[in-house]
């Protein structure tokens, strides 16, 4: 066989962000933030590609697509789909779509012109897969196996009504099968793997199976300027929410990758948005501005969630729910998505990217043996060695505490310090506390749940509302010592 060329573009974690958004970069001891994204830039890059390398060009999305603005929230994902459909995928995998609940999943997948691909979802019942494991695609003179991993995290951590009749595996025991199938059955030239279980899930997948030609990731929001080479496997992940499109250029001969260029494109002011796209969102979005324009406070400086330990972002939305619920201590998941809200005005399109779910505010009594705990079990679902048992997103967000931690400890004995107004925690003492949802406080902790009559968005408008401006500043209430 001659020499045949792929390139593979990317877009991982969206997170429903349909127009451009300021975006987190580093800088000199400090971040500075540029306005990126938007579908209609997303849209240029692809037409411009696909006009560039005809018939050689495959696009894949990694999933945590659907969910996570006001927009795609309100209308349960299908605001997306022709938007979706309009940049023409060929395959993608799934993480918080399940937030609707499987039955909607389902129904945005029969809405898309690509298939949803995922080896490990089944049904609790039947045991059958509940979404095709993998297709073939014939592309630029060679014949791609693509298989789906979806985030095995959706019935491990997240709320039950997100897996309600279906269970998730890893993948990683089903997957060597699926590769030989493609290979034997399928002949293909290529194996790519469309994975959403995470970096480190996906650098160790890719060290324990052979067979992998490509992986590409999602899930953790890895900015990869380069691609990473586990074996002869290329890894490739590009950031977040529309931020970035991932390019990887392939020369293959005799079923072999020979060549491998990547670019991490930057969704930035310089690409011209395609006027096609930009009229589809502007219909999607118009119906709701009035709403989402509301003017609800002002912000003296920047929120992001561009860090593991705490967030300036979360430690507004603890002061909210701990002013609503009247305690100190309050606790919040460690969500990674969410894009920055810059100094000025702040409207309710804002407070609705940083809270989506849009959760109840409840009330918790913990002993203090429970918050050690609890903090214990979410340290290694974070920072464990093994990636295979890393669960979450970033540490879960607290207020009213100090917890002084080291990384490198075994399992169940990270915390060295924690402190409650200065002073050690009690292990009989009860602590009363603010959570948000589910996930705030898992159900395994704490007595006396009380349900309060506002929700997370509530709690945030009259924060707002009470000072002229919100300041966002990290506190060390959680520290890598």
């Amino acid at each position: 066989m001659s020499e045949r060329r792929l390139t593979i573009l990317q877009v991982n974690d969206l997170h429903g962000y349909l127009e451009p958004h300021p975006e987190v970069f580093r800088g000199r001891g400090k971040f500075n933030y540029r306005t990126c994204g938007g579908l209609a830039r997303i849209a240029s890059i692809f037409k411009q590609v696909r006009a560039e390398q005809t018939g050689e060009v495959l696009a894949l999305d990694n999933g945590d697509t659907f969910h996570g603005t006001f927009v795609a929230v309100q209308s349960r994902g299908e605001a997306l789909l022709p938007l979706m459909n309009a940049l023409e995928f060929d395959a993608m995998t799934l993480h918080w779509e399940f937030a609707y609940g499987p039955a909607q999943v389902h129904k945005l997948a029969a809405g898309l012109n690509h298939p949803p691909l995922a080896i490990n979802i089944f049904d609790k019942v039947s045991d059958h897969l509940v979404f095709d494991p993998s297709r073939v695609i014939e592309r630029g003179g060679l014949r791609i196996g693509i298989i789906g991993i979806a985030s095995n995290i959706v019935d491990k951590s997240m709320p039950p009504s997100y897996s309600e009749g279906v269970c998730f595996t890893l993948g990683n025991t089903e997957l060597p099968a699926h590769i030989e199938r493609l290979r034997s059955v399928d002949r293909v030239d290529l194996v790519v793997v469309l994975s959403h279980l995470g970096f480190a899930q996906d650098a160790k997948l890719a060290a324990e199976v052979a067979g992998i030609d490509v992986l590409i990731s999602g899930h953790t929001h890895n900015r990869l300027y380069r691609p990473v080479w586990v074996g002869n496997t290329p890894i490739i992940q590009s950031g977040c929410h529309g931020s970035f499109v991932g390019r990887l250029d392939l020369t293959v001969n005799g079923g072999k990758i020979i060549d491998v260029r990547h670019e991490m494109i930057c969704v930035d002011e310089q690409i011209e948005p395609d006027a096609d796209m930009a009229s589809r969102v502007e219909e999607v979005v118009a119906p709701h501005r009035a709403f989402l324009g509301q003017v609800v406070g002002r912000l003296h400086s920047p929120l992001d969630r561009a860090t593991s330990l705490e967030a300036t972002m979360d430690n507004v939305l603890l002061d909210a729910i701990a002013a609503a619920a009247g305690t100190r201590l309050a606790f919040s998941n460690g969500w990674r998505y969410g894009a920055p809200i810059l100094p000025g005005e702040v409207t309710m399109e804002h407070l609705w990217n940083i809270v989506p779910t849009q959760p109840p505010i409840s009330t918790v009594e913990l002993t203090g043996d429970e918050l050690r705990a609890m903090l214990e079990a979410n340290l290694e679902r974070t920072y464990s060695p093994d990636p295979y048992c890393q669960m979450g997103g970033f540490v879960k967000r607290c207020r009213g505490l100090n917890m002084y931690f080291k990384m490198e400890n075994p399992k169940g004995h990270r915390i060295e310090d924690l402190l409650i107004e200065g002073a050690p925690i009690q292990p009989g003492r009860s602590y009363r506390a603010a959570m948000l949802g589910e996930q705030g406080v898992p159900g395994k902790y704490g007595s006396k749940r009380q349900k309060l009559d506002i929700d997370a968005i509530e709690s945030l408008q009259q924060l707002f509302e009470r000072g002229r401006q919100v300041r966002g500043s990290r506190r060390g209430s959680v520290v890598a010592v």
